[in-house]
């Protein structure tokens, strides 16, 4: 074990609510890309295509998107190392909740219970109508989607179908950041993973923890915006690094 690693583990050895919170990072030792690297999904999509104001108001936009989304968008990527690690901090009594910024449902495809998750940006295996907030089953508009049906609509009012990942100039699903903001409010330590933290209002949530003074620690390939409110920061990939860090304070 790096000193780096083992002085991180000797900050966090007594807390006993402690938050975690993802980003992109965590996901790409399981074959996702992230957003904004050399090889990022940004790369390969627009963003625009990602604007609300766009996917409303252009077919063509959501056909691409329906296109993206079948067959399914994540392909037959699992859970890493990283997101067991997550797991084993819950079942030690450890973990307080995790607060993630990805979209994958990878965390709950580790074990980890739905209400121990607040997903600020929503999951992509939903789907739900614009108009009337009715939801869909995925398969049955997968299957109307291979039967040509390019831009399927809501069958109880018509009104467009989107999967229920959060697009750019949407507000973020109040019941998810009432959870993360009742997490922070009293976590005693937080462990911020495979995430730049420049991403608002988001990034605010560890941000609060940190500002009382509480523990903060980061795991990330690469710098990040809040390198200097961290207690440490550990430069490494996620599913090589927290799996050592929950060790050291779980055994």
């Amino acid at each position: 074990m790096s000193q780096d690693l083992a002085y991180a583990a000797r900050l966090l050895l007594d807390a006993q609510r402690i938050m975690v919170f993802t980003g992109a990072g965590i996901s790409t030792e399981s074959g996702i890309p992230d957003f904004r690297g050399t090889d990022g999904i940004w790369t390969k999509l627009s963003p625009e295509d990602f604007m609300i104001d766009r996917y409303v108001s252009d077919r063509t936009v959501r056909t691409r998107a329906w296109a993206t989304r079948f067959p399914k968008m994540f392909g037959d990527a699992q859970p890493n190392g990283a997101h067991e690690a997550v797991v084993d901090l819950w079942k030690a009594g450890k973990l307080i909740g995790c607060v993630t910024q990805n979209i994958d449902g990878l965390h709950q495809a580790a074990g980890l219970p739905q209400d121990q998750i607040a997903e600020l940006h929503g999951n992509s295996d939903g789907i739900a109508c614009l108009r009337c907030g009715a939801p869909h089953d995925p398969a049955e508009i997968e299957q109307r989607w291979v039967d040509g049906d390019v831009d399927p609509q809501c069958d109880h009012c018509g009104g467009i179908l989107k999967s229920t990942i959060v697009f750019f100039g949407e507000v973020l699903p109040h019941s998810e950041i009432e959870r993360a903001n009742h997490w922070a409010a009293q976590a005693d330590a937080v462990i911020a993973v495979g995430s730049s933290l420049s991403v608002y209002p988001a990034a605010y949530i560890p941000l609060e923890i940190a500002s009382r003074g509480d523990t903060f620690v980061i795991i990330n390939n690469g710098p990040t915006d809040l390198d200097t409110v961290a207690s440490i920061r550990l430069e490494g990939m996620a599913a090589t690094l927290l799996p050592q860090l929950v060790g050291a304070i779980t055994a």
